[in-house]
């Protein structure tokens, strides 16, 4: 998980937005590198939830990483802190203030688990509905 640039004192699940013509898969691997960094592959996407209300579809994927970097774009410029949690403890973290995000984790929990030890980084991506393929 990564601090909150708004509100630093809470952990949040990296994620942002999507740059026009970029696909999800590319805007998941481009945030987390921006906000925890390190070297990591991408594992299918987890699911995808679409929100009526603010017109959006939240794309969820599993970046398994491989290596952590000491600093990374976020850390430089803005502070940004990580912390890497077990599933569980992320849910725990999360469950207050980003009920959607601790989901992401349950999610993680039923389908997908961490390999031989190695971290796993659930990331969320948006993008507004209209042009979604």
């Amino acid at each position: 998980l990564s601090r909150s640039s708004r509100h630093p004192d809470r952990w949040i699940v990296p994620g942002g937005g999507m740059e026009p013509e970029e696909e999800p898969s590319v805007a998941a691997v481009r945030e987390v590198c921006e906000e925890v960094s390190g070297k990591l592959f991408l594992c299918p996407s987890l699911f995808a939830l679409q929100n009526q209300e603010r017109k959006h579809r939240t794309y969820v994927y599993v970046l398994v990483v491989t290596e952590v970097l000491e600093d990374w774009e976020d850390s430089v410029n803005i502070g940004r802190k990580r912390e890497w949690f077990k599933i569980e403890d992320a849910i725990k973290v999360l469950q207050y203030h980003k009920p959607v995000q601790a989901s992401y984790f349950e999610t993680l929990r039923q389908g997908y688990s961490a390999n031989n030890g190695t971290p796993v980084v659930a990331t969320t991506y948006s993008s507004s509905m209209p042009g979604i393929r």
